[in-house]
């Protein structure tokens, strides 16, 4: 099993957050919710590819997101985009804040693939 968690936005090459502007005082002003759920499930393949597994080995994922109202639709279109038929089991629940300045984090758990003999 593979356990991840505290999966975010932020690009790994920079560390930048996808879709995030801020103002001269570097304080968040406005996010793009789409580009940061895309960079998420970009950053889970990555993980999931080192790990020699796939989107289709995760068995549970829980959902933060910063703003449920705001965000959950067009969240929820994009999760069923990368899961046509169902996909692992998921809890997605509204958090107060995050640790940096982002709109959603996973936390998922994986089965691995097996080495066939």
């Amino acid at each position: 099993m593979l356990f991840l968690s505290g999966i975010g936005p932020r690009r790994p090459v920079d560390g930048q957050i996808p879709g995030a502007q801020f103002d001269g005082d570097k304080k968040l002003v406005s996010y793009d919710i789409a580009s940061q759920v895309h960079q998420v499930f970009k950053n889970i393949e990555g993980v999931l590819s080192e790990a020699g597994a796939s989107l289709p080995d995760l068995v549970d994922i829980t959902v933060f997101l910063t703003n449920m109202a705001k965000d959950f639709q067009v969240f929820n279109e994009i999760y069923a985009s990368y899961f046509p038929e169902g996909g692992p089991c998921r809890t997605t629940v509204e958090v107060g804040s995050l640790p940096t300045p982002i709109a959603i984090e996973f936390k998922c758990i994986a089965v691995l693939p097996t080495a066939s003999s």
